[in-house]
């Protein structure tokens, strides 16, 4: 006798969407026909079912959870009703399924095994994950993880840092939005911050924060500059109408599509890249504390 490995469970289903449907089809006809065949050699009458396709029956008792107790009476009926029509077509379905094509049972009922295996294994490892993972992530380990990774941090759109006003003609002070704009006394630009809640159609005051060119010139004339890159090296400030708006935008600083993003821009990436490292290694180290207490324990064996 030797000891082997254990083939892990992985964090997701490996099998398609449409290799789970049918899993699920054949899974749910399999126990349904069971309980049916148990019931017959027990010689129990049983419930009466809720429905029947050919010699397969939907009992009482398998609609138990699918309405919830603070559900209406009437939506109580909806999602038992919705549950049942959906049964029959499955069952219809796989009916059919087994006139037209040759399915190998015990091949459907290892998938079924082995996708049941892989949603317990999932459901432990974000309970462990839950319990386990850091989520903090320090501004040292974000600065050397994109330091280490420039190259996966390549721009494929222009970004910019701006303000920008879309204000309806006919607005009051149009004449005094450059000023506010340009403005670093405390008070203009609180006075800016006003007078887009209270005018603007859409706007963007400047801070930190990068957004794509074409996002921000979205539903605006500058959506239609031929040249975006040109356009951004020529103008700091710009100005333009259209029939119904007045347009207005100040680039504080910009970063052309092909070079590597500002740290700024994929801050909240990086964060999210680390956080799914920790996942991973904190679903690996599980495995392999699971894997060595058993094996220490001497819980399994692979027979020659």
């Amino acid at each position: 006798m030797k000891k082997g490995k254990i083939n892990r469970v992985g964090p997701a289903c490996r099998t398609g969407s449409g290799e789970v449907l049918l899993l699920f089809i054949l899974a749910s006809v399999t126990l349904s026909s069971c309980d049916f065949i148990k019931r017959k050699k027990a010689g129990e009458s049983g419930p009466k079912p809720v429905a029947r396709v050919q010699e397969k029956f939907l009992y009482p008792e398998e609609l138990e959870g699918i309405a919830s107790p603070d559900m209406t009476k009437e939506d109580s009926a909806a999602r038992i009703n919705a549950y049942v029509n959906s049964w029959i077509r499955k069952q219809l379905l796989i009916n059919e399924a087994r006139k037209k094509i040759n399915i190998n049972e015990a091949e459907v009922e290892r998938k079924v095994l082995e996708y049941r295996y892989s949603l317990i294994g999932y459901e432990y490892q974000n309970y462990y994950i839950k319990e386990f993972l850091v989520d903090s992530v320090t501004e040292e380990e974000i600065q050397e993880y994109y330091k280490s990774h420039q190259d996966n941090f390549i721009l494929k759109k222009n970004i910019v840092r701006s303000t920008y006003l879309k204000v309806p003609k006919g607005a009051p002070r149009t004449n005094r939005i450059k000023d506010w704009i340009y403005s670093t006394k405390p008070k203009e630009k609180e006075e800016l911050k006003s007078y887009c809640l209270s005018f603007s159609s859409a706007y963007r005051l400047a801070d930190s924060t990068w957004i794509e060119f074409d996002k921000l010139a979205y539903n605006s004339p500058l959506a239609e500059i031929p040249n975006k890159i040109q356009f951004l090296r020529m103008y700091t400030y710009y100005e333009t109408t259209d029939n119904d708006f007045l347009y207005y935008l100040k680039v504080d600083e910009y970063k052309i599509e092909d070079n590597v993003s500002p740290i700024d821009f994929v801050r909240g990436d990086i964060r999210n890249i680390i956080l799914n490292k920790r996942k991973v290694e904190l679903a690996r180290k599980l495995e392999d504390e699971v894997y060595d207490q058993a094996a220490r324990n001497n819980d399994f064996e692979i027979f020659p």
